[in-house]
Parts: structure tokens; sequence; C-alpha cells
């Protein structure tokens, strides 16, 4: 795998003290965390332990109730959800959100389209345009896609969704990605190429996966915080994780083993 992150490499996404109650639950609370350039940060936890939460305050689909977001230095944590991603943070759902009647060229278009600020026109000159059409293709070519850019979203298999999804957030432009859970009902082979395809996006994007999949996870992260009942239990490498008592206790179990 490709080699951590050099610690003296400012951290393009820093959460300070971000907390979130509904009515009496803490969903969030009072989480800290940073991902460095070059990094994949891992969260991990129970179901329940708040994860999907923690993301959708990172990326604005959530109001904190206290505590700040920053990205790139610039506090965005009363920033909506679109002007996130116009700044570079793009993120990916446990499912897919994808229009399943487009071809999967088309829906990267439509997330270069958006990130040039053009208007789509008519349909024909929108998938004809080569300024849209050409980096859509480099995204798709990118996530391995490549040859499957004339099939409709509903004809591609579980495994080339998650792909596209990858390469729409790349479309937007994005620095730093959020991926909550991109192994989620894989198998085996698309796994592995998932990993594969993770490890070589790490070279020039930042990355926070929340994820279930502990092979993966211990795989590919370079740190890993433990969130559960709303709060990071540690934060620390791969190998301290597995070899934690407390981390056992609180989730991994026999999994760390």
């Amino acid at each position: 795998m490709t080699e951590p992150a050099a610690d003296n490499l400012p951290a393009p996404l820093v959460v300070e003290e971000l907390s979130k109650s509904f009515g009496a639950l803490k969903a969030v609370d009072r989480v800290s965390l940073e991902v460095r350039a070059g990094e994949i940060h891992a969260v991990i936890g129970p179901n329940g332990a708040g994860k999907s939460s923690l993301v959708n305050l990172i990326t604005g689909f959530l109001a904190a109730d206290h505590g700040r977001v920053l990205f790139e230095g610039r506090d965005i944590t009363a920033a909506a959800a679109p002007e996130r991603v116009r700044a570079g943070l793009a993120r990916t759902f446990q499912i897919a959100n994808l229009v399943a009647n487009q071809t999967a060229l088309a829906n990267v278009m439509l997330a270069v389209q958006a990130r040039e600020g053009s208007s789509l026109g008519f349909v024909k000159p929108f998938l004809t345009d080569r300024s849209i059409r050409l980096p859509a293709l480099a995204c798709l070519d990118r996530v391995g896609l490549g040859g499957r850019g004339d099939v409709p979203v509903h004809q591609l298999s579980h495994g080339e969704r998650r792909q596209l999804e990858l390469a729409i957030a790349l479309a937007t432009g994005a620095r730093v990605l959020l991926l909550d859970e991109p192994m989620a009902g894989l198998g085996p082979e698309d796994s592995a190429e998932m990993i594969a395809l993770l490890d070589a996006l790490r070279r020039d994007h930042a990355i926070l996966l929340i994820e279930h999949d502990m092979d993966a996870v211990f795989q590919l992260a370079d740190r890993i915080s433990v969130l559960v009942y709303g709060e990071v239990l540690t934060t620390d490498t791969p190998e301290n994780v597995r070899r934690s008592q407390a981390v056992r206790d609180a989730y991994l179990g026999d999994e760390a083993d």
C-alpha cells in the first residue's frame, strides 16, 4: 500500500469539538479529528455510534450544535452543503445517489457541469459538449469505468455503481473525499477492486472513510478513529487500534485477531 502521509503536511480537513443532539440523544459528542493530505483516515464503530451523523455534519447535511469544521484553513461550519462541494469537499453515500435512467457518462457530466457552473441547455448539446464530456470520461477512466460510459445506471452492477459514485465525486473537483461505507454490499472481487482504487486515490486526495469492513479498514487506513456512543474512544494507528483492549471490548471483539 501507499506510504502514510507526512505528519508535517497541513491537514486539509479539521473537525473541532463537533456535536449534534436529537432531543436527549447525543448523536455526535465533542468529536475532534483531522484528515491529513494523502491520508486515509477511517472512522469505525458499532451501528448507532454516530458515524453517518458525523459525515452529515462535516458535509453540511446537518447543522452542528457546537464545534467547527475547517477546510483548508477556512471555517465552513455555517456553509451550505453545495458551497462545501464547490470548495472541494465531496462525499459518497451508503445508498448510491444516482440518476438511474441516465447513462454512467451523463451522471458524471452533470457533476462536471455543476462544477463549471454552465447551463444545461438542451440534452443533446449537453451530452456532446467536449468541455464537459472529456473531463467526465477522464473521471470514468480513473475509477475503472472507461468502457461503461454509455451504459444506463440501472444496468450497472452494484460494484460499478459504487465506482460511479466515486467518479462523480472526482468530477466535482474534490480534494477531500468523505466515503460512507463504499464496501457495503460488495463481494470479494469487487471489494478488492475498491480497495485498490481507494489506495490509488489517496495519492492526490485526503480521504475520510466510514466503513464496517474491517479487512478493508486495516488494509487502507493510515489512522483510525473509533466512535462509540457519539464520542471518539481513540484515534491511533491500525496496529495500535487492533491491539487495544478497550476497542476490542467496545467494538472489534474477535475481528481484531
